[in-house]
């Protein structure tokens, strides 16, 4: 009869320690997620700002090739 107990309770805490590894993964991809979301989001601001600063100068050098 111990062993079988013994066999139960080791089962159990195999268990509980695969859901607390799982909690922890999960806060991890959590976090991250936010970290690639607000990267992606400085990105997309870095390219319009290159867009608004290549403008310009693009139809200055379409002027001066014309010229």
């Amino acid at each position: 009869m111990l062993w079988p107990m013994i066999a139960i309770a080791l089962g159990f805490l195999g268990i509980a320690v695969l859901g607390v590894l799982a909690v922890r993964v999960f806060v991890e991809v959590r976090r991250l997620a936010r970290q690639v979301g607000q990267t992606s989001a400085r990105i997309q601001r870095a390219a319009e700002d290159l867009e608004r600063a290549a403008t310009p100068l693009a139809a200055r050098a379409h002027d001066s090739v014309r010229d």
